[in-house]
C-alpha cells in the first residue's frame, strides 16, 4: 500500500497501518529528538509521546503539509515539553573546572545531566536535501549536539528544522505557531550562539574525508596498539597539546597532554586494557575493555571513547563510562578471553 492508502486505513483505526505509515520516519524522528534533548533515553520518551500524539490526532491531519512535516511538528513540540522538565545535558567541560589531581575524580553524578552518546547504528539519514547546512552525521556529532543544548529551546528547534532538516522558514513558522520574521530572527541568534560554542575542531566528517582512509586507519591502529600496550608516550604523540580527556558520569576531566598522561599512568593503566574500533555519534571511537585483574584473563567494558580529531591529531577523548552504555551501542559488555592485540 502507498502512503495515502495507509493513511486512510490508519484513520479508520488500523494500528498496523499506522505503524507502517510512520516506520520510514522513526529513525530520523528519534535523531531529531536526540538533537533537541542531548539524551538517547529522553529521545525515546519524546518519540513515544510524539507517536501517541500522532495516532490520537491523525483524524485532524488534513494533508496541507507533508506527513513528514506534520510528524516533525509533533515531535518538536514533544521534545520541547519534555525538555522543560529535565535538566540541560552538558559535557564535563561545562559541568566544572578541569581536574589537576588524578586521584580525586569525584563521585559519579547519577542525575541526568550528562550529554549521552548516540549509537551510530540508530542514525537515520533522512531524505538528502542540498538546502541542509548540516548532514545527518555531522548534526549528531558530540560538539554540535553539546553546543545545541546551550541554546534556548525555540532557537534550538528553529536551527535544527531549518539547517539540519531544511524545512522552509514558512514551514517552521507554522510548526512553531509563530511568524516567518520571528523564525528568521531566532535562526540568526541561534547561529551566533552555536558558533560561539563549537570547539575549534571542525566537523568530523570533513576531517576524516580530508585525511583519507589510509591515514585514518594508521591513526586508529597506532592508538589501539598504544592503548593495549599502556604506552602513554605513544598516546601523547597522537594528541594535540591541549587535548581534553573526560569520562562522564564522573565529573573529573583533564586538559593538556601532561595532565592526561599523568592520569593514564597513575590511574588508568594499572591493569591491562584491550580496545577495538567502533563509532558513536557518527564519530570514530574505541570500545575499551578493562581487565578484571592483573592476569588479563577476563575483561569488562570500561566505556566507549569518542574521538574528536583536529587534523591528524586527537583533540578530545570523551570516555562515556560503562554505566552509560547498553546493548544498543553494538559492543560486547564483557568476555572471558582477552582480545587479540
Amino acid at each position: 500500500m502507498d502512503e495515502s492508502q495507509l493513511l486512510d486505513r490508519a484513520r479508520g483505526g488500523d494500528e498496523d497501518a499506522f505503524a507502517a505509515l510512520v516506520a520510514p520516519y522513526r529513525s530520523e524522528l528519534h535523531a531529531h529528538c536526540y538533537r533537541m534533548l542531548g539524551s538517547v533515553h529522553d529521545a525515546d520518551d519524546a518519540l513515544q509521546e510524539a507517536l501517541i500524539g500522532a495516532w490520537k490526532g491523525l483524524a485532524g491531519f488534513e494533508g496541507r503539509s507533508s506527513l513528514r512535516g506534520w510528524l516533525y511538528t509533533i515531535a518538536t513540540h514533544a521534545a520541547m515539553r519534555l525538555g522543560r522538565n529535565r535538566p540541560k545535558r552538558v559535557l564535563s567541560i561545562d559541568y566544572g573546572p578541569a581536574t589537576v589531581d588524578p586521584h580525586q575524580l569525584g563521585d559519579m553524578v547519577d542525575e541526568p545531566v550528562w550529554l549521552e552518546p548516540y549509537p551510530t547504528s540508530m542514525l537515520g539519514t533522512g531524505p538528502a536535501d542540498p538546502a541542509a547546512r548540516y548532514d545527518a552525521r555531522e548534526s549528531v556529532e558530540i560538539a554540535f549536539v553539546a553546543a545545541l543544548q546551550h541554546l534556548p529551546a525555540t532557537q534550538r528547534a528553529v536551527l535544527i528544522l531549518r539547517e539540519v532538516l531544511a524545512f522552509s522558514a514558512a514551514e517552521v513558522a507554522a510548526a512553531l505557531e509563530t511568524t516567518v520574521a520571528a523564525v528568521n530572527s531566532a535562526l540568526q541568534r541561534a547561529r551566533a550562539g552555536l558558533d560561539a560554542r563549537l570547539h575549534r575542531a571542525g566537523p568530523q566528517q570533513d576531517t576524516i574525508n580530508a585525511l583519507g582512509d589510509e591515514r585514518v586507519q594508521k591513526l586508529l591502529d597506532s592508538l589501539v596498539t598504544a592503548w593495549e600496550r599502556a604506552d602513554v608516550p605513544a598516546i601523547m604523540d597522537l594528541l594535540v597539546s591541549d587535548a581534553v580527556l573526560s569520562m562522564p558520569p564522573l565529573p573529573a576531566w583533564f586538559r593538556g597532554r601532561e595532565a592526561v598522561a599523568r592520569f593514564m599512568r597513575e590511574r588508568m593503566f594499572v591493569v591491562p586494557w584491550r580496545a577495538r574500533v567502533t563509532s558513536v555519534n557518527g564519530q570514530l571511537a574505541l570500545a575499551c575493555y578493562q581487565a578484571d585483574d592483573a592476569s588479563g584473563a577476563s575483561y569488562h567494558l570500561g566505556g566507549i571513547v569518542a574521538l574528536t580529531l583536529d587534523g591528524d591529531r586527537i583533540a578530545a577523548l570523551t570516555s562515556f563510562l560503562a554505566p552509560m552504555i547498553d546493548e544498543r551501542y553494538g559492543v560486547e559488555l564483557s568476555w572471558t578471553e582477552p582480545m587479540s592485540s
